[in-house]
């Protein structure tokens, strides 16, 4: 038995130790592994709850609805109000944990009507090594991160993915729209309006993997260092496109794609968090 099969294992029995659980699904691969796997061990037993928000990219719950349908889950939608709080929207570096915390508030009252003693989520062995305050709000609340504690990394939940030929195996990541402005900006309605219309439309160019950055008037491009030509070729079209939608400049991170880079500022800032 290789090293991910033991993995697995400690996943399964983790979960048939559980009894009856709700998976905080939010559609992305991790949490569709999760799902995926403790449906398998656990049947009907399992509530998949996912949390539907204007900080989240529109659409992300009706593809949630869809995986579920398909891995045979159980499955409910949660309105929640991501903009409702002050702490949130006024975007301190630990915004995730406020965030976080109201949600998986709401997860537990569901779990707790429903006679459901554990909520898990989708964190997994690598995001303890990111800087994920969200995390601390789950671990405050009891919430468990079973794909963690199996010391599964992100590259193994894709390995896992394509074995089990869930058609989240090549999905990108796609963290809340939050994560695209620079700690400190204020995070409105039209602004993650703005976002999510400038992200659609470079995908519509082809474009699978990009963050669109808001610093007010100025949309920073984050792509592949293999897609520079296509928007040096589109860059017409994509400083009208993205004037309509109401950026005054766009320019391109010659970085490239990267997770986090909003992080890049906190050097010294997180000792107070």
């Amino acid at each position: 038995m290789d090293q991910l099969d033991q993995k697995l294992d400690r996943l399964r029995n983790f979960l048939k130790n559980c009894g009856k659980v709700l998976v905080a699904f939010s559609g992305g691969v991790d949490s569709t592994l999760l799902l995926k796997v403790a449906h398998d061990v656990l049947g009907d037993q399992v509530l998949a709850v996912t949390a539907s928000s204007e900080i989240y990219p529109p659409g992300e719950a009706d593809e949630a609805i869809v995986l579920a349908g398909q891995i045979g889950a159980e499955h409910i939608v949660l309105k929640v109000n991501g903009l409702k709080s002050a702490a949130f929207r006024g975007n301190p570096p630990d915004r995730c944990y406020h965030c976080k915390k109201e949600i998986y508030a709401e997860l537990i009252r569901v779990a707790r009507e429903k006679g459901i003693s554990h909520v898990l989520d989708g964190v997994n062995a690598d995001d303890a090594d990111d800087y994920r305050p969200g995390i601390r709000a789950g671990k405050e609340l009891g919430v468990r991160a079973p794909l963690m504690e199996a010391g599964i990394t992100k590259q193994e939940i894709y390995a896992l993915s394509r074995q089990f030929a869930l058609p989240t195996a090549s999905k990108p990541a796609n963290p809340c729209l939050a994560t695209r402005f620079p700690y400190g900006a204020e995070i409105t309605r039209e602004s993650l309006a703005m976002v999510h219309q400038a992200e659609e439309f470079l995908k519509s160019l082809g474009i699978r993997q990009l963050r669109v950055r808001h610093h007010g008037n100025l949309a920073r491009i984050e792509v592949p260092l293999d897609c520079f030509g296509l928007l040096v070729e589109k860059s017409g079209e994509v400083a009208a496109k993205f004037k309509e939608i109401g950026y005054t400049y766009a320019a391109l991170d010659l970085k490239g794609f990267r997770s986090g880079s909003m992080n890049e500022t906190l050097s010294g800032v997180l000792s107070k968090f």
